[in-house]
């Protein structure tokens, strides 16, 4: 029985095929496997993607022979920048270069044996699928859920578009990380997920998510309580939040963010020169860029006046204050406030304390830093002497009386930009009337298609497409919208489109996404926390408000897997420019699919990163190659109680270890399992099972081997096998431990003598009396996996070979060793 992988996997895979074996309908008891929606990339399949789709079909696999009826769909995540980008680049179009990327994909992910329902496959950029974004959009629009409005925005020079706050990192774009962003004032389409930021949190705490990204989804979001007082600039009303209302007094500065959008109208002449060159250096809009910025403003020539005092308080320009943070200006307390300390110094601005520690005085008038603490108020009119959280309530009381503010709310998540200046992806749906008015699409001439007659290089291709751009009814000329929806919007849904793929009339069917939702198994990359998870959970509950699914489903993704990264063997990220690229589909041609597979989850939890090791990959082809020996040379008979033991056990750790998924550790009970079973004898039945535990990971062979047991039916619906705990031994799991622990000594041994250039041959074991027959009755074992001739001695025994006296050395479950 020679291992051909190559003929055993075209085999296996022709007859899946034909068979249709993958194809979920809906009936018995569902379990929804998925891996994040994957862009098609020219270069195909990396080995981060071999990877986190092995972890998904292991678990799918393990499902259906679990008895579960199993949907495990793939699709491709086709509009996008990257494609549009690389077609400019080939002088060809989007499509054609997509088109054979995904032709490419699916090739690769046949020949890797992931056993998808192709019947349900989906592709953004295939006009059945993006019309029902454009649906859906409209939706939205009716509900109020989508706007336009003129904003601040990132821009890329290099992408030439619009990118969402997510998709800038370190004042960078996500995708150009050499190049930084600039901000503009655009008119854009928004969604309102704000309107979901309290759900979106709240529900946070019911997902069996990695708490780490459980966390950075409540940090997004970021809820924050206080108040907003109303300050007046220029006769106009201003509103400003803080969750420090009790150092309202201690005000003696307003910051603005310098993409406030109606910054231009509180710069006074004199200083407009001085703003416009401070505003050059501004390259972005992110929190975490702004928070490793050297904090600097400019003075505007404004004064606000104090809600309360009404003294007038300068109003300045800060690099440090977001657009997006309440109003988009903020109270200057340096008393009170680190940075606010730090910009006031900087800069010669008043100081004023108004909180006072509660045992301590501030004696002096200079202060050396900020006290950011609570305590009494001074220095706060009537407010004096209360401490910080009475004075918040009394102040807040104060201001809503006044109706000059009151109790607030504020979350850090803004609005999902979704308009982008490019032409691979979504058409938004709205047509503009000549004077400007905003006319959606209607439904009955939904999809809007992308043209074929546009230009690409600089700025938005759809703008060069005459047919595209004007639209002529009932005798009016209309301008159609050129922007295209962010690819984050097709990616928000996909899960759904899944359940009805050919739907024609729908956007899929309520019936079938109530069988099948919510996803039961998620796996894909912790990168995508603040984007694609917050998004799909966005979406799911607005599609259950417009009642498209069922009101139960609040949430997409029950259960969240994030894989690790697969690093080159030098220990560094994978690159072609480091040429350190190990090419999956070279390793499958080398070793054979199944031999890839198992070592990809065998080296590591799947959940921790690794580094590629060439010999890691050839000991799994050699172990691959033994089960092809043992199965050509097994003949079945009766298992003995000790191998039923073992066989028992293995079930029991093996099925334990994947749902957990705890791969490696499953592969290592499986390979202990078969070096335990050799040249024993085993039923039929137990050899079958040891065949099952296999088919999660190695699924080509193991159904090679199946059918060679005279079975007609395929493993891979075989019943996953259930262990008998009376069959279970802990004495024999003892033995069997304390001979796998003698082993693993004398190996180490001889890796240490054999240093010294000494080639041992023969194993002497000396053992308490009592122990001896365990050693005894695995000499086979030991002389196999040490390749010594071996005997076995009790400490007591008359005649004993034991030169150097090692027998006294001998403990209860701890025999002692001599080697010569």
């Amino acid at each position: 029985m020679a291992y051909n992988f190559k003929q055993i996997g075209k085999k296996w895979q022709k007859k899946w095929e034909e068979k249709k074996v993958f194809e979920a309908k809906e009936k018995g008891k569902k379990f929804y496997v998925l891996e994040m929606y994957p862009y098609p990339s020219g270069t195909g399949l990396h080995m981060g993607h071999a990877f986190n789709y092995t972890i998904g079909d292991v678990y799918a696999r393990f499902k259906r022979m679990q008895g579960f009826n199993v949907l495990h769909p793939m699709g491709y995540d086709s509009f996008g920048l990257p494609a549009e980008n690389a077609a400019i680049k080939a002088k060809s179009h989007p499509r054609v270069f997509t088109d054979e990327a995904i032709k490419s994909y699916i090739k690769q992910q046949k020949e890797l044996g992931f056993s998808y329902d192709w019947s349900r496959i989906l592709q953004s950029h295939d006009e059945n699928y993006y019309k029902w974004n454009q649906w859906i959009f409209l939706k939205m629009f009716e509900k109020g859920l989508a706007y336009k409005k003129k904003a601040v925005v990132n821009y890329c020079r290099k992408c030439d578009t619009v990118l969402a706050n997510e998709q800038v990192h370190n004042g960078k774009c996500w995708r150009h990380t050499d190049t930084e962003i600039e901000v503009k004032h655009l008119e854009q389409w928004f969604l309102k997920i704000t309107d979901y930021a309290e759900e979106l949190l709240k529900d946070v705490d019911s997902l069996d998510w990695p708490e780490k990204i459980k966390t950075m989804q409540r940090n997004w979001i970021g809820k924050s309580e206080g108040a907003e007082a109303v300050f007046e600039i220029n006769k106009k009303k201003f509103f400003v939040f803080t969750t420090r209302i009790d150092t309202l007094f201690g005000v003696t500065f307003l910051a603005i963010s310098p993409q406030y959008i109606d910054l231009e109208h509180l710069i006074t002449k004199e200083k407009k020169k001085e703003v416009e060159k401070f505003l050059k250096k501004i390259k972005s809009t992110k929190q975490e860029d702004i928070d490793k910025m050297e904090k600097s403003g400019v003075f505007t020539g404004s004064y606000a006046i104090h809600p309360l005092t009404k003294e007038r308080i300068p109003v300045w320009i800060a690099n440090f204050v977001l657009a997006e943070y309440g109003s988009g200006i903020v109270m200057g307390v340096p008393s009170h406030d680190k940075r606010d300390f730090e910009f006031a110094r900087k800069y010669k601005l008043p100081i004023k304390i108004v909180i006072r520690p509660e045992n301590e005085k501030i004696q002096s008038l200079v202060m050396d830093e900020a006290y950011t603490g609570s305590g009494k108020l001074i220095n706060s009119l009537e407010f004096n002497g209360l401490f910080s959280e009475e004075a918040k309530e009394h102040i807040t009381k104060v201001l809503r009386e006044k109706k000059l503010g009151g109790k607030k709310i504020h979350y850090k998540l803004r609005d999902w930009l979704i308009s982008r200046q490019r032409y691979w992806g979504t058409p938004i749906p709205m047509l503009y009337d000549e004077k400007g008015n905003i006319v959606p699409v209607p439904e009955s001439e939904l999809p809007v298609k992308l043209p074929n007659d546009v230009k690409f290089g600089k700025g938005n291709p759809l703008e060069t497409s005459k047919i595209f751009l004007t639209v002529k009814k009932n005798g009016k000329i209309y301008r159609r919208e050129t922007d295209t929806m962010d690819t984050f919007f097709d990616s928000s849904w996909y899960f759904l489109r899944f359940i009805d793929s050919k739907n024609q009339g729908k956007m899929f069917d309520m019936k079938k996404a109530d069988y099948w939702m919510p996803v039961d198994f998620y796996t894909g990359g912790a990168e995508h926390a603040c984007m694609h998870l917050i998004y799909a959970r966005f979406f799911t509950k607005v599609l259950r408000d417009l009642n498209l699914v069922g009101k139960k489903l609040n949430e997409p993704f029950k259960r969240l897997f994030n894989q690790g990264m697969v690093h080159a063997e030098d220990g560094f990220v994978m690159s072609k420019s480091k040429g350190n690229v190990i090419d999956p589909m070279e390793m499958a041609e080398k070793y054979g699919a199944d031999t890839l597979r198992l070592f990809l989850v065998s080296i590591a939890s799947p959940d921790s990163d690794f580094s590629w090791n060439q010999e890691g990959i050839e000991g799994m082809h050699r172990f691959v190659r033994k089960l092809f020996e043992y199965f050509s040379k097994v003949k079945t008979g009766k298992s003995n109680p000790r191998t039923e033991n073992k066989i028992h056990g293995t079930i029991k750790n093996v099925t334990e270890e994947i749902e957990n998924l705890k791969y490696n550790l499953a592969i290592i009970k499986i390979r202990n399992l078969f070096e335990y079973l050799h040249e024993r004898e085993i039923s039929r039945k137990d050899l079958e099972t040891c065949i099952k535990m296999l088919a999660p990971f190695t699924p080509h062979v193991a159904e090679e081997f199946w059918e060679k047991l005279g079975n007609k039916n395929f493993v891979s619906f075989a019943e996953w096998p259930k262990y008998d705990e009376k069959k279970i031994s802990k004495e024999f799991e003892k033995e069997e431990k304390d001979v796998e622990d003698l082993i693993g000594d004398v190996l180490n041994v001889l890796r240490i003598v054999r240093e010294r250039e000494k080639k041992p041959k023969k194993l002497f074991v000396y053992t308490l009396p009592k122990e001896k027959e365990i050693y005894a009755n695995n000499i086979d074992e030991i002389e196999r996996r040490t390749n010594l001739q071996t005997k076995v001695f009790a400490v007591n025994e008359k005649g004993k070979h034991d030169p150097d006296g090692k027998s006294k050395k001998a403990k209860p479950g701890k025999p002692a060793i001599y080697l010569e």
